[in-house]
């Protein structure tokens, strides 16, 4: 069997793609993982689909210049806009990207009502269309854009009154409408995800993805024979495009243990530098 000690690259706009980055670390503990959150552009879910794409193609040239395996898009917008881009650019490297877990959400409602709360420009790509239209021909499903709740959840803000009226305000009229499925369909949402639930009471499913990418990492590990020695140990290194102490007291902050965090840099052409 063929092993491969390289790391895995994950990337988001901030700190949102951890909550996939612990998944995964859950799920294959003898990986190395490399973690780049882009807090110097967040956040992405404001930006036009071109910047979202250009951002993603800089941040994948610098994780496979430090030698990544297999690149995880830990971002729902930038999946939604760099996916495509990103496999035809490279199309030897095994990409995994996010994609709103509508699908399950179809197939466990009772009252045919699910909701959906992600970015703006998430519901602006074709990818949020197509699994609307795959997966949920007999579902209503209710759309619902969170304009400022990824700068909310970058600030610290997790369980604060502003951030509770903010998810008061789009979650209880789609509770009103019967909703009992609720796709979070940014990476940052599961990390306010106890406010969420106290918001939607227990007659509503929260549905999160990042078990499902981590086990689709797993998959892709095994299918290109790049799985990690069974002696190795799993390790992760964190690097941010914005400041490395902000980045770790709120990785502190979300559950993370003392992680180093180190700064990549952006050029004025756009290429990323990872240390």
């Amino acid at each position: 069997m063929l092993h491969d000690q390289r790391p895995i690259g994950i990337f988001d706009s901030g700190i949102g793609g951890l909550t996939v980055t612990a998944a995964i670390q859950q799920a294959l503990p003898r990986e190395r993982l490399l973690y780049f959150g882009d807090t110097a552009h967040m956040p992405y879910g404001q930006r036009s689909l071109e910047q979202v794409r250009q951002f993603s193609e800089g941040i994948t040239a610098a994780l496979l210049e430090r030698d990544c395996k297999l690149i995880v898009v830990a971002c729902n917008t930038a999946s939604g806009a760099a996916l495509k881009a990103l496999r035809a650019r490279w199309p030897m490297v095994p990409f995994v990207g996010m994609e709103p877990a509508v699908k399950p959400a179809a197939e466990h409602t009772r009252s045919g009502v699910v909701g959906v709360i992600a970015t703006t420009a998430t519901f602006q790509t074709e990818v949020y269309a197509s699994v609307v239209e795959r997966f949920a021909h007999d579902v209503r499903v209710l759309h619902q854009p969170c304009p400022g709740l990824v700068t909310a959840i970058e600030a610290g803000e997790l369980d604060t009154p502003a951030t509770e009226a903010l998810l008061r305000g789009w979650l209880e009229p789609m509770l009103a409408q019967g909703i009992d499925a609720l796709v979070l369909g940014c990476t940052h949402y599961p990390i306010v995800r106890p406010l969420i639930e106290r918001i939607l009471g227990p007659g509503v499913r929260v549905i999160d993805p990042a078990p499902a990418v981590a086990r689709q990492v797993g998959r892709l590990l095994v299918e290109h024979g790049l799985e990690a020695p069974a002696t190795a140990t799993g390790d992760i290194r964190c690097t941010t495009s914005g400041d490395p102490q902000v980045f770790s007291a709120l990785m502190r902050r979300i559950g993370w243990a003392a992680v180093p965090v180190e700064q990549g840099h952006w050029s004025a052409n756009g290429t990323l530098t990872l240390p």
